[in-house]
């Protein structure tokens, strides 16, 4: 269990809540508002949930604002910008993780 208002989270410096080898990694990370996650793709499923605050997310030619509550979803490798419209706190979780292809595979 995490206490999410607990955590004391500095922007820029992602704190990761669990990872797991074959199962899956939690990442929380705060935005300052006006900031964003360029755009990028990751090796695995990818759930966004807000927790607290707004962002516009930009995928697959189409944007949308998620407000604290919402969840979003991306498949392995699809391209995605998350740009926080207010302070926003944000809940990533990746799975499988490590993803296929993923750089930390390559040494196996």
């Amino acid at each position: 269990m995490w206490d999410l208002a607990a955590l004391e989270l500095e922007p820029r410096h992602p704190q990761v809540l669990h990872s797991e080898d074959g199962v899956a990694r939690v990442i929380a990370l705060s935005l300052p508002a006006g900031e964003e996650l360029q755009e990028h793709e990751v090796h695995e499923h990818a759930w966004l949930s807000v927790h607290d605050g707004r962002v516009e997310v930009t995928a697959a030619a189409s944007t949308v604002i998620a407000s604290a509550g919402c969840v979003l979803h991306w498949l392995p490798k699809e391209r995605h910008t998350v740009r926080a419209v207010e302070d926003s706190l944000l809940i990533l979780m990746l799975a499988p993780w490590p993803g296929e292809g993923h750089p930390n595979l390559r040494d196996q």
